[in-house]
């Protein structure tokens, strides 16, 4: 039996964790300006839920989930993405009734797809994604891609390319899906097996095969912008000029389908031109997916999110050389020698702790100097040093690490002059 983390799952752990609670800090503040709201919704959901919601000819559902089922007999899948576990709760919690409308969402969500384990692409993996329910305005869209772009370059990412294409209505697919097949069908035998099946079921994932990405018909095929009806093309050109009007800068990629079959209309990808990030240069993707709540029984909704993955983030960051400010230097370490002298701090860590101020104290019965050495590991701002000499007279002694400044003051004023210092009175 294997004591090891299952393949394609890695430990976060505390040294590393730190940069994940900075980056979904910096995230949350950003979804707060723009007004979005945290939604949570189970790890599992029953299997009809990602069957409906991504679709059943999607790489996901086709290979990827992990399904299994429960003792009732119901079968249950692991969260592969968040968009159809969101729409399942907009359905059910009736959101769509909320007085404010569009309901505008984001959440942090760990995902599961059993897929080949690769630098920033692991069996479970970390995302943030947003979700705008009951909008059909193009402002939505490039509201949507603005907030994604506003999350990397807040975070200091600076090397990043935006593509955006148009997948149209349903009279426009339907139109392009079949140039697609007549385009594809005479070299059907050379693609591969899974292109093959797409070929019959959903020619547009045809585009985003990776292993035939090469194939000469790839660079012939049909574009989707040909096949724009007046409505469409009109939409699309409405998200531009919003993305223009906020000096975004996109390319148009007429291949760019994204791999799940829920996406119409616009559909996005924010990639990382870092030298060094690696072959996949994907950061984020999403588009609009009119029509979904209707397959979850809710009422005719419009609606447009994405997702982005924070291990792919992380991993920009440091293809750019962006630091992770350090945010976890402790404000105290208490030095205590002798038994009065650690009760006495026993009590005045519990007195700091509950007025605010960031304090640890030794818990290896260290002689003083390995517990000075303790504090200076710890990068604390102050050292509290108490003594046989301190604890006779009240008096503890305060060491400014930054400084080497050094006095001894009135155990118990400590409280107030610390949180002074530190918290500027608050």
């Amino acid at each position: 039996m294997s004591m090891n983390a299952p393949r394609g799952t890695v430990d976060i752990l505390p040294k590393d964790v730190k940069a994940w609670q900075y980056v979904e800090e910096q995230i949350k503040e950003v979804c707060k300006r723009y007004h979005y709201k945290e939604i949570r919704t189970p790890v599992f959901e029953h299997t009809e839920v990602f069957q409906r919601g991504v679709g059943d000819t999607t790489d996901i559902v086709q290979k990827e989930m992990y399904t299994f089922e429960d003792r009732g007999g119901r079968s249950l899948t692991l969260r592969p993405e968040g968009t159809a576990g969101v729409a399942r709760a907009y359905v059910q919690n009736k959101l769509y009734g909320d007085v404010n409308q569009p309901v505008k969402l984001y959440y942090f969500a760990e995902m599961f797809r059993y897929e080949r384990p690769q630098k920033g692409r692991m069996r479970q993996l970390n995302q943030f994604g947003i979700e705008v329910l009951g909008s059909a305005d193009p402002a939505v869209d490039a509201e949507v891609i603005d907030l994604a772009m506003t999350v990397y370059q807040s975070l200091g990412l600076t090397s990043l390319k935006l593509v955006i294409n148009s997948l149209g209505d349903k009279e426009s697919r339907e139109n392009h899906r079949q140039a697609l097949i007549d385009h594809f069908t005479p070299h059907k035998e050379e693609l591969c097996a899974d292109c093959q099946v797409r070929l019959e079921q959903n020619p547009l994932r045809v585009l985003d095969c990776k292993k035939d990405r090469d194939h000469p018909a790839m660079g012939t095929a049909p574009s989707i912008l040909d096949f724009l009806n007046e409505e469409s093309k009109s939409y699309f050109e409405e998200v531009k000029e919003y993305l223009d009007a906020m000096d975004i800068a996109y390319v148009v990629d007429p291949t760019l389908v994204r791999g799940l079959d829920y996406y119409n209309h616009t559909a996005f990808e924010i990639m990382s031109d870092a030298k060094g990030f690696g072959a996949i240069t994907t950061l984020a993707g999403g588009g609009r997916y009119n029509g979904m709540i209707e397959e979850f029984g809710g009422p005719t909704t419009p609606a447009i999110g994405f997702g982005m993955g924070l291990e792919r983030l992380l991993m920009a960051l440091e293809a750019e050389g962006v630091e992770i400010p350090d945010t976890d230097k402790l404000d105290c370490y208490v030095v205590a020698v002798g038994k009065e002298a650690e009760q006495a701090a026993v009590r005045l860590v519990h007195d700091l702790r509950a007025n605010g101020v960031g304090v640890d104290k030794d818990y290896q019965q260290r002689k003083m100097k390995g517990q000075l050495k303790a504090a200076d590991r710890y990068e604390a701002k102050y050292v509290l040093i108490l003594g046989e000499d301190e604890v006779r007279n009240n008096t503890i002694t305060v060491k400014e690490m930054a400084t080497g400044e050094q006095q001894v003051l009135p155990i118990e004023n400590i409280v107030d002059t610390l949180t002074g210092k530190l918290l500027g009175g608050k």
